[in-house]
């Protein structure tokens, strides 16, 4: 799998430290400098308990060392940040995001980048988007010369024929889907995402193009393919739940018939929706515990990964639409001519729709958060994502929303956090560079005025953002939300 990463410390990491402290104790070479984060609360998200009194040294981008206060002797020339009673947590990752979708190129580096840097979100899983964007964005946040969160990309998706969404390459055969991942892969992309409307032969072929070009696939579980055959076919990571809870209803095949089908038929709205609607009732009458023990064990052994988006769940598929208000704090932090798009969007989908079919909804989003909780019991391995880039789902803040979630659904405060940090560090074979607060790693971390081991809702409380070694206090962050506000108001 091709991720951008610093090999060349990953190669000598061991060596790191003792070097990074001789530019510590010097601090003198011209443009070198040193963060001190003294007498903090360090929650590191290794799973171990919250640390006291720390200091955290940084020099280079980069952590230094990690221990007691009065036993860390800080350089002479350190800028000092004095954070008694604060809470240090790794930068957050958002592992499922659009960043090209909003208008490009202001969209991405004027509104959603900001809103993401501002939110501690340090990382960003790219979830499907233009590479005539991606690919510049990358290399000027790699450069330094603009700040964002490191990006890891898909870029097009790929799907049958018509795709659901653009950019997207269709695929109808073999021979498609080996040239549509060789070309994507020789552009750069660090995996390769599936949509909805994959014939069963394609997904397969797509599979089988990835395994032969050493590299990863991830997204939704086509419609034509159970969630089991996904699992075994090697997809790394399914995205909103897609074909799962079907899979765990007591006769599967039936209903994918069913939704297969209705996609298939040219109805009138009323006459569709009625088709879906009897399919989430039989969807929560027919669920069975012992068919979704079955494939959470099928989950675990295949290390398949799962990212719910509930908070998209709940804004787009299930829930009523005054929760979607324009109103939202952070509307305002979204241009005006998309925001108008989003509330089109939203009076077209819910056009007509009567008590009992958002009822219906709602159970099922229940039974989607329920089945989030099994899947952590279980030992399914989970990740924070939004789905940023769609209606209604705020970027940035949406991330903390989702926390909120995953915490409804069961997870402690420590798995929530990890849900958002330690994990997506695994998931992306990054753990020597991220993911947790310890020497060697880089500097993103997240500065809090609560502690989110106590509520989950005090990662919101935040008092300062260091990306990559550099300080972003609490007025630079102000000051960035402003800057979106305005630049918002006047698109």
């Amino acid at each position: 799998m091709k991720f951008a990463k610093p090999t060349k410390f990953a190669a000598i990491e061991f060596l790191f430290v003792f070097a990074a402290s001789i530019v510590l104790g010097s601090c003198s070479r011209p443009g070198q400098s040193a963060l001190a984060i003294t007498h903090v609360t360090l929650i590191d998200a290794t799973g171990s308990a919250p640390q006291p009194d720390t200091t955290v040294l940084i020099a280079d981008h980069r952590i230094v060392s990690v221990g007691p206060s009065k036993m860390t002797d800080i350089p002479r020339n350190a800028q000092i940040l004095d954070a008694t009673g604060k809470f240090l947590i790794p930068g957050l990752a958002d592992m499922h995001a659009h960043l090209t979708g909003s208008g490009e190129p202001a969209g991405s580096r004027e509104f959603i980048l900001p809103l993401l840097i501002a939110n501690g979100i340090t990382t960003v899983r790219e979830m499907g988007g233009y590479l005539e964007s991606l690919i510049p964005l990358r290399h000027d946040i790699e450069g330094g010369k603009r700040l964002g969160p490191q990006i890891f990309f898909a870029g097009p998706y790929l799907d049958g024929s018509p795709p659901s969404f653009q950019p997207s390459l269709v695929v109808t055969n073999s021979v498609e889907a080996a040239e549509d991942v060789h070309q994507l892969v020789a552009r750069g992309v660090d995996f390769i995402k599936v949509q909805s409307v994959l014939s069963r032969d394609a997904y397969f072929a797509i599979a089988r193009a990835c395994r032969q070009e050493h590299i990863t696939f991830v997204g939704h579980v086509p419609d034509a393919v159970t969630a089991a055959e996904a699992s075994d076919a090697g997809q790394k990571s399914i995205e909103h739940l897609t074909g799962v809870l079907r899979a765990c209803a007591k006769d599967e095949p039936h209903l994918m018939r069913e939704q297969i089908h209705n996609s298939r038929r040219k109805e009138t709205p009323a006459g569709s929706r009625a088709r879906e609607l009897a399919v989430e009732r039989e969807l929560l009458q027919t669920y069975s515990g012992t068919k979704a023990a079955e494939l959470m064990a099928k989950f675990v052994h295949n290390q398949t990964w799962q990212v719910p988006t509930l908070i998209l769940l709940r804004n787009l598929a299930y829930a009523k639409p005054e929760i979607d208000r324009s109103d939202n704090p952070a509307a305002k932090y979204v241009p005006r001519k998309l925001l108008e798009q989003w509330l089109a969007v939203r009076h077209k989908q819910n056009e007509g729709w009567a008590s009992q079919e958002f009822a219906v909804r709602a159970a099922l989003l229940q039974r989607s958060i329920q089945l989030v909780g099994t899947m952590q019991a279980s030992g399914v391995q989970i990740m924070a994502g939004t789905d940023t880039g769609a209606p209604y789902v705020f970027p940035g803040f949406a991330l903390h929303d989702e926390l909120a979630l995953l915490m409804r659904a069961g997870l402690t405060p420590m798995q929530a956090l990890q849900a958002a940090t330690k994990n997506p560090a695994d998931f992306l074979g990054e753990t020597k560079t991220q993911g947790t607060v310890e020497p060697g790693k880089f500097a993103d971390l997240l500065l809090l005025d609560g502690n989110p081991l106590d509520d989950i809702h005090n990662t919101r409380k935040i008092r300062a953002v260091i990306l990559r070694g550099k300080l972003l206090d609490r007025p630079a962050v102000d000051e960035m939300l402003s800057t979106v506000e305005k630049f918002s108001a006047a698109h």
